[in-house]
C-alpha cells in the first residue's frame, strides 16, 4: 500500500492525534502510520498509509482539514510500516 505524508493545521488536541495512531484503516483505505505535531504551530504532518492521494484528500476532508500539500513518499529500509 503507498504511504503518503501530509502537512495541515491542527483543530484537534494532542490526545486526539495520539488516539488516530491506533485505529484502523477508514472508509476510505486509509490508516496512520504516524503522526508528527508542533504544539506551538498547531501543525500536523501526518505519515498515512492509503490506496491514492484521492483517499489521503477525502480522509482530512471527513473532519474538516484542508492539508497544505500531500506527497507520496517511500520509508528507508530497515523501517517497515507494521500490519
Amino acid at each position: 500500500m503507498p504511504v503518503f505524508l501530509d502537512v495541515h493545521k491542527v483543530p484537534f488536541s494532542e490526545a486526539n492525534l495520539k488516539e488516530l495512531c491506533g485505529l484502523p484503516a477508514d472508509e476510505f483505505g486509509v490508516r496512520h502510520v504516524n503522526l508528527f505535531y508542533n504544539r506551538d504551530a498547531k501543525i500536523c504532518f501526518c505519515l498515512l498509509e492509503g490506496p491514492d492521494i484521492d483517499a489521503i484528500e477525502k480522509h482530512h476532508a471527513k473532519v474538516n482539514i484542508k492539508c497544505e500539500w500531500i506527497t507520496e513518499v517511500s520509508l528507508a529500509q530497515p523501517f517497515q510500516i507494521p500490519v
